[in-house]
């Protein structure tokens, strides 16, 4: 660093906590929001009856303290001696009220004397003040003692009010909550999945906003179902109406006399015969019809045999064997689609690592298009000028769905497409471990 400068220092920004996530729940929106409705409202309610109670408390105790000056004022005048409650600027007077009566004034004040509360009345007497006092700790236990009533009735109030709201919302969300789960067994590919709400069975019953949701998700499900049963249906007819005019046409492009024009016809009806079984393996797929055939495996090996198969191009890296329990048919078709799709769309190397479980192919060419990474690989959909129906991948998918594998299509950091498919592992939980390996 060069002598004057100083290094810029990098400003920390400070991280906001994040709420929980439980504060984001409907029942705890609602009962807050209920919670400060009630104290809202027990509050203006009981400060109305705590201001309309203590001006009646004060003003009957201000009329029979003034009452009380009246009768020692005209005894006062008569010379007649003052009773014990009253007195000519008496001890204890409060300062205001004494100011008041030497002005020419009548007045009153509550303040403490000796300790209890006291309602003092005053008038002038002579250039002086005479007043009396009534004893005020009745009515003050009496305002106390209904502030008390107020906050407890208040307390109780808010807490029925909140129970009886939290079952009335519980309800609510718990019919909200079998919506989304269903939705997402939908979304998962579970299709007979259905709400099946009662409200929107009967319809004489009034339906509330749930009700409609839950019966707008489960049309919408079943259309959905309707229309993807129609589509597998066409696709699984098209397949087998295909493979008999297919049959009959390689038997006849193979007595086409030998030449160019006879390869290409062979050529042809190959790729044709491919992209029908293709099809075919993708209806019986769609309609979850697999049934696999697990057992346990040294994955290793099981890979060896894949490389000689697809062409023999992937350079094979082994970085530490495992166990695992699969269908090696199956593990061997999505092995076979992922190598033929890095041949095919990738540049050389291709690499197949085994690390554990999980077994990556990887190539070095333009790497996965933005639309797969984002949505899975779909079919009959490639990129413009490469070969291909856009099946392998949709057929590695879903054969790895089958044997419960992750399948995930990623891009290389320094380029290539990285296709990682996570095996179920094996775990022997008795200790013993099988000598001999399935071939």
């Amino acid at each position: 660093m060069s002598p004057g400068r100083a290094r810029p220092r990098r400003r920390r920004v400070p991280r906001v906590p994040r709420r929980p996530a439980w504060t984001a729940t409907l029942t705890w929106k609602a009962a807050v929001f209920i919670t400060l409705m009630c104290c809202a409202l027990a509050a203006l309610l009981g400060a109305l009856v705590h201001v309309s109670v203590t001006r009646q408390t004060v003003d009957a105790s201000r009329e029979k303290a003034l009452a009380r000056l009246e009768d020692v004022t005209r005894a006062y005048e008569a010379g007649e001696p003052l009773p014990p409650f009253a007195g000519v600027d008496p001890v204890g007077l409060p300062p205001s009220l004494r100011d008041l009566a030497t002005r020419g004034s009548r007045g009153t004040v509550v303040a403490e004397h000796e300790g209890r509360p006291m309602m003092w009345a005053a008038g002038p007497a002579d250039g002086r003040s005479l007043a009396v006092r009534v004893d005020y700790s009745l009515s003050a236990r009496t305002i106390s003692g209904l502030d008390q009533a107020i906050l407890g009735s208040s307390v109780l109030a808010i807490g029925a009010t909140l129970l009886v709201g939290w079952f009335a919302v519980t309800g609510v969300t718990r019919r909200l909550h079998l919506t989304a789960r269903v939705a997402r067994r939908i979304s998962a590919g579970d299709l007979d999945a259905r709400v099946n709400d009662p409200r929107t069975k009967d319809p004489s019953r009034p339906q509330d906003e749930v009700a409609t949701v839950s019966g707008a998700l489960d049309t919408m499900a079943s259309t959905l179902q309707g229309k993807l049963l129609s589509e597998q249906r066409f696709t699984a007819d098209v397949a087998h109406e295909l493979r008999t005019p297919l049959t009959g046409l390689s038997a006849a492009a193979e007595l086409l006399p030998p030449g160019r024009p006879s390869e290409l016809v062979q050529d042809r009806v190959r790729a044709l015969r491919a992209l029908t079984e293709d099809l075919l393996e993708i209806s019986r797929l769609d309609a979850g019809r697999e049934r696999v055939d697990l057992d346990v495996y040294a994955l290793g090996p099981l890979v060896e045999r894949v490389v000689p198969a697809s062409g023999g191009r992937a350079r094979l890296r082994i970085v530490r064997d495992a166990r695992v329990e699969t269908d090696k048919r199956r593990l061997e078709r999505v092995l076979g689609n992922l190598l033929a799709n890095a041949y095919k769309h990738g540049a050389p190397p291709v690499e197949l690592t085994v690390d554990g479980p999980v077994v990556t192919v990887r190539d070095h060419g333009e790497g996965y298009p933005a639309y797969l990474l984002e949505h899975g690989p779909q079919r009959f959909r490639t990129e413009s000028g490469s070969k291909g129906h856009g099946l392998g991948l949709t057929i590695a998918r879903g054969q790895a769905a089958v044997i419960g594998a992750e399948l995930v299509f990623a891009n290389a950091p320094d380029g290539g497409a990285e296709a990682r498919l996570t095996l179920p592992e094996y775990v022997d939980l008795t200790g013993e471990e099988d000598d001999e390996t399935p071939a």
